[in-house]
Protein backbone atom coordinates (compact mmCIF):
# COMPACT_ATOMS: atom_id res chain seq x y z
CA UNK A 1 0.00 0.00 0.00
CA UNK A 2 1.86 3.79 -1.19
CA UNK A 3 1.17 7.04 0.24
CA UNK A 4 -1.33 7.65 -2.26
CA UNK A 5 -4.00 5.18 -1.29
CA UNK A 6 -3.35 5.78 2.88
CA UNK A 7 -4.16 9.27 1.56
CA UNK A 8 -7.02 8.36 -0.13
CA UNK A 9 -8.48 6.54 2.61
CA UNK A 10 -8.00 9.21 4.80
CA UNK A 11 -10.17 11.33 3.01
CA UNK A 12 -12.81 8.62 1.99
CA UNK A 13 -13.04 7.84 6.23
CA UNK A 14 -13.27 11.66 6.70
CA UNK A 15 -16.14 12.28 4.31
CA UNK A 16 -17.81 9.08 5.36
CA UNK A 17 -18.46 10.18 9.05
CA UNK A 18 -16.65 6.85 10.49
CA UNK A 19 -14.78 8.23 13.90
CA UNK A 20 -12.74 4.49 13.85
CA UNK A 21 -11.45 2.50 10.81
CA UNK A 22 -8.85 -0.93 11.08
CA UNK A 23 -7.63 -2.23 7.84
CA UNK A 24 -5.09 -4.89 8.00
CA UNK A 25 -3.58 -5.54 3.78
CA UNK A 26 -0.79 -7.93 3.10
CA UNK A 27 1.18 -7.20 5.63
CA UNK A 28 0.49 -3.46 6.57
CA UNK A 29 -1.95 -2.73 9.46
CA UNK A 30 -3.59 0.64 9.10
CA UNK A 31 -5.80 2.38 12.53
CA UNK A 32 -7.27 5.39 11.66
CA UNK A 33 -9.29 7.43 14.45
CA UNK A 34 -11.08 10.80 13.72
CA UNK A 35 -10.85 13.04 15.99
CA UNK A 36 -12.39 16.09 14.28
CA UNK A 37 -16.02 14.63 13.99
CA UNK A 38 -15.92 14.47 17.77
CA UNK A 39 -14.92 17.74 18.36
CA UNK A 40 -17.63 18.54 15.87
CA UNK A 41 -20.05 16.86 17.54
CA UNK A 42 -19.24 18.52 20.90
CA UNK A 43 -18.94 22.04 19.25
CA UNK A 44 -22.39 21.28 17.73
CA UNK A 45 -23.80 20.27 21.01
CA UNK A 46 -22.38 23.28 23.13
CA UNK A 47 -23.62 25.60 20.26
CA UNK A 48 -27.00 24.36 20.48
CA UNK A 49 -27.30 24.70 24.35
CA UNK A 50 -26.94 28.73 23.47
CA UNK A 51 -29.03 28.27 20.22
CA UNK A 52 -32.21 27.81 22.60
CA UNK A 53 -31.02 30.77 25.00
CA UNK A 54 -29.48 33.54 23.03
CA UNK A 55 -32.63 34.45 21.01
CA UNK A 56 -34.28 35.04 24.09
CA UNK A 57 -31.00 37.11 25.26
CA UNK A 58 -30.02 38.84 22.40
CA UNK A 59 -33.40 39.29 20.61
CA UNK A 60 -34.35 42.19 23.40
CA UNK A 61 -31.30 44.13 22.48
CA UNK A 62 -31.11 43.77 18.71
CA UNK A 63 -35.36 44.74 19.08
CA UNK A 64 -34.61 48.12 20.38
CA UNK A 65 -31.75 49.22 18.09
CA UNK A 66 -33.78 48.79 15.03
CA UNK A 67 -37.10 49.96 16.59
CA UNK A 68 -35.42 53.32 17.45
CA UNK A 69 -34.37 53.53 14.03
CA UNK A 70 -37.32 53.33 12.65
CA UNK A 71 -38.71 56.33 14.42
CA UNK A 72 -35.71 58.78 13.35
CA UNK A 73 -36.47 57.19 9.54
CA UNK A 74 -40.06 58.00 10.25
CA UNK A 75 -39.66 61.41 11.14
CA UNK A 76 -37.41 62.61 8.64
CA UNK A 77 -39.16 60.85 5.54
CA UNK A 78 -42.98 61.32 4.90
CA UNK A 79 -45.67 59.09 6.14
CA UNK A 80 -45.63 57.43 2.30
CA UNK A 81 -42.48 55.71 3.61
CA UNK A 82 -44.06 54.00 6.35
CA UNK A 83 -46.84 52.76 4.35
CA UNK A 84 -44.40 51.33 1.65
CA UNK A 85 -42.87 49.43 4.64
CA UNK A 86 -45.64 47.84 5.27
CA UNK A 87 -45.87 45.93 2.69
CA UNK A 88 -42.66 45.15 1.87
CA UNK A 89 -41.29 41.71 2.91
CA UNK A 90 -38.75 40.74 5.03
CA UNK A 91 -36.12 38.15 4.12
CA UNK A 92 -34.80 36.68 7.51
CA UNK A 93 -31.60 34.83 8.70
CA UNK A 94 -31.92 31.08 8.29
CA UNK A 95 -29.19 30.48 11.17
CA UNK A 96 -27.40 31.97 13.72
CA UNK A 97 -24.24 33.00 13.15
CA UNK A 98 -21.76 36.13 11.32
CA UNK A 99 -23.86 38.18 8.44
CA UNK A 100 -21.68 39.39 5.89
CA UNK A 101 -22.92 41.21 2.16
CA UNK A 102 -20.15 40.28 0.18
CA UNK A 103 -18.52 37.21 -0.61
CA UNK A 104 -14.82 38.71 0.25
CA UNK A 105 -13.46 41.82 1.78
CA UNK A 106 -12.12 42.85 -1.35
CA UNK A 107 -15.67 41.91 -3.65
CA UNK A 108 -18.49 44.44 -4.12
CA UNK A 109 -21.42 43.65 -1.58
CA UNK A 110 -23.85 40.67 -3.18
CA UNK A 111 -27.13 43.51 -3.42
CA UNK A 112 -27.45 47.02 -2.36
CA UNK A 113 -30.61 49.22 -1.40
CA UNK A 114 -32.21 49.89 -4.92
CA UNK A 115 -30.92 46.48 -6.55
CA UNK A 116 -33.86 44.05 -7.99
CA UNK A 117 -33.49 40.51 -6.70
CA UNK A 118 -35.12 37.80 -8.36
CA UNK A 119 -36.29 34.37 -6.44
CA UNK A 120 -32.81 32.03 -5.78
CA UNK A 121 -29.86 35.29 -6.27
CA UNK A 122 -27.47 35.11 -3.66
CA UNK A 123 -28.52 37.87 -0.96
CA UNK A 124 -25.68 37.22 1.55
CA UNK A 125 -23.33 35.09 3.00
CA UNK A 126 -23.69 33.95 6.83
CA UNK A 127 -20.82 32.13 8.68
CA UNK A 128 -21.77 29.34 11.19
CA UNK A 129 -19.41 27.33 12.66
CA UNK A 130 -16.22 27.97 9.96
CA UNK A 131 -18.44 27.47 7.38
CA UNK A 132 -19.64 30.14 4.57
CA UNK A 133 -23.50 29.27 3.67
CA UNK A 134 -24.76 31.79 0.84
CA UNK A 135 -28.49 32.89 1.95
CA UNK A 136 -30.62 32.84 -1.62
CA UNK A 137 -34.29 35.11 -1.68
CA UNK A 138 -37.24 33.41 -1.59
CA UNK A 139 -38.71 36.39 -3.21
CA UNK A 140 -38.53 39.22 -6.34
CA UNK A 141 -38.60 42.28 -5.87
CA UNK A 142 -36.31 45.40 -4.84
CA UNK A 143 -34.23 45.64 -1.56
CA UNK A 144 -35.42 48.79 0.23
CA UNK A 145 -33.42 48.42 3.16
CA UNK A 146 -30.38 46.38 4.39
CA UNK A 147 -31.29 45.46 8.23
CA UNK A 148 -28.11 43.83 9.40
CA UNK A 149 -24.74 45.18 9.65
CA UNK A 150 -21.81 43.84 7.59
CA UNK A 151 -19.74 41.22 9.40
CA UNK A 152 -22.73 41.45 12.66
CA UNK A 153 -23.93 38.58 14.32
CA UNK A 154 -27.00 37.38 13.57
CA UNK A 155 -29.67 35.28 15.18
CA UNK A 156 -32.16 32.67 13.60
CA UNK A 157 -35.24 34.37 12.14
CA UNK A 158 -33.52 37.79 12.17
CA UNK A 159 -34.44 40.15 9.19
CA UNK A 160 -31.86 40.98 7.13
CA UNK A 161 -33.55 42.82 4.32
CA UNK A 162 -36.62 44.91 3.50
CA UNK A 163 -37.90 43.85 -0.19
CA UNK A 164 -40.43 45.30 -2.24
CA UNK A 165 -42.27 42.96 -4.18
CA UNK A 166 -44.17 44.63 -6.52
Amino acid sequence: MDLKEIQSLIRFVARSGATEVELETDGVKIYIKTKGDEEVKETTVVQHVPVTAAPQVQAAPTVPAPAAAAPASATEADSGSSAEDSKCVEIKSPMIGTFYRRPSPDKDPFISVGDEVKDGSVVCVIEAMKLFNEIESEISGKIVKVLAEDSSPVEYDQPLFLVDPS
